[in-house]
């Protein structure tokens, strides 16, 4: 699908209405870059309605104001897992909020998007899934690999419209979940803002340190990302004043750091937690990235942006896109410790100027993102106002609107479209 500019602050068209749902705060690429699209929808003018599992995580406190509901509250914890909090509550805030579309922040939120459609049938509305990880999963048994593309398949049911990341996913896309090209739209990941890449091209003038090398990764300490993998290369490659600095928060710290003690690095492994990593990339050698799979990984984009040079296993499709075919940094099979140990060693390869890389990261910016979405949202909408058109069941009071396939915009919002 291919969407012309049809801004939410349109005045021929109402508002977007637009769901979303996260299970927390906490700080994963995939809930940053979602609570930052809903901010910037809702100050380009569309009616944005966030619906989380708990009311808790690292990004409470620096949460933009929107229309939040909570399935659970510090005050009223429940046993139910978040996923299942929001699967629960969900059908009801659809038939409450009555949005345009519903926006499905990642994979892992998938399996609540085919149940919704399952449980609301013909009365859902349009849902919209960006694709956040890697769909290959090369790390995962041949037996669980069958199973997971016959998932993917079941999604590419269910689902109304995909949304990859890079160009380069699109053929990923289109096989793995079985749908024609129509039903796969491409949005660089609005992983940081113009302003974002303005400070950051500030922050970083000045060495790292003062003798030895700065290594920087940033992530959720989970396995995905193979922490422990680029702890065993580090290892391998450092000298005394050399350290490992992992920026995160999860359940794998304590393995990570078993591994550093094993390894003789303890006291060079330096584990802050989570936090802005800002100073930290203007201030390190080089970003490394270790994972066994990602999508578009944000924290890629924000090395871009700081001009650091970088490092990383080829986790996505995407990556080499990513890197400028090498410009950028350098790609080294996954889960392959003396690859990677040896571009540690040596460093990110090419030659590239700060401001290069600074101009790729610009390619994914809020301010190209949230618009480009809303583009998509817009076109999918009118096609659910022209269905139940056709169909002879559309309604002019809203209230009967859940009854019928969903009524997802006035006429006047879609005359604009078509305008387009």
């Amino acid at each position: 699908m291919t969407a012309s500019a049809t801004p939410a602050t349109d005045p021929s068209a109402r508002p977007l209405r637009i769901l979303t749902f996260l299970k927390s705060f906490d700080p994963g690429g995939v809930e940053k870059v979602a609570i930052r699209l809903a901010e910037a929808w809702h100050d380009g003018g569309a009616v944005v309605h966030v619906l989380m599992g708990e009311d808790r995580g690292a990004m409470r406190d620096t949460a933009p104001s929107l229309s939040y509901a909570f399935c659970t509250t510090a005050e009223k914890p429940r046993r139910w897992r978040p996923s299942l909090r929001l699967l629960a509550r969900l059908p009801m805030t659809v038939r409450q909020f009555r949005p345009d579309v519903i926006f499905v922040a990642g994979n892992t939120y998938a399996g609540i998007a085919v149940a919704l459609k399952l449980l609301l049938g013909s009365a859902c509305p349009p849902i919209v899934l960006k694709v956040s990880n890697d769909l290959e999963r090369a790390d995962m048994a041949p037996v669980l690999r069958a199973a997971y593309r016959q998932w993917l398949r079941i999604q590419g049911r269910f689902v109304d419209q995909f949304v990859g990341m890079a160009e380069a996913n699109r053929p990923e896309l289109t096989a793995a979940f079985g749908v024609t090209d129509d039903r796969v739209s491409i949005v660089h990941d609005p992983a940081v803002s113009q302003a974002q890449v303005r400070r950051m091209a500030r922050l970083r003038s000045v060495p790292a340190m003062a003798s030895g090398r700065r290594f920087l990764a940033v992530g959720r300490l989970v396995p995905q990302k193979n922490f422990a993998l680029l702890v065993h290369a580090f290892a391998d490659v450092a000298c005394a004043s050399d350290e490992l600095v992992i920026l995160g928060e999860g359940p794998s710290r304590d393995r990570i750091l078993q591994t550093a003690a094993e390894r003789g690095v303890r006291d060079q492994v330096l584990m802050p937690g989570h936090g802005d990593p800002s100073a930290w990339l203007a201030q390190s050698d080089l970003f490394v990235l270790s994972s066994d799979y990602e999508g578009v990984p944000a924290v890629v984009i924000e090395a871009l942006a700081a001009g650091l040079p970088i490092v990383a296993t080829r986790c996505s499709v995407a990556m080499p896109e990513l890197l400028g075919a090498g410009r950028f940094g350098r790609l080294v099979p996954r889960r392959d410790r003396r690859a990677l140990a040896d571009a540690m060693r040596s460093g990110a390869g090419g030659p590239a100027s700060r401001a290069a890389m600074q101009r790729q990261a610009l390619r994914f910016t809020i301010e190209a993102g949230a618009p480009a979405y809303c583009d998509v949202f817009r076109l999918l909408a009118d096609r659910a106002v022209r269905q139940a058109d056709q169909s002879g069941q559309r309604l002019e009071d809203p209230s009967q609107a859940m009854s019928v396939p969903y009524r997802a915009q006035s006429a006047s919002t879609a005359a604009a479209v078509r305008r387009v």
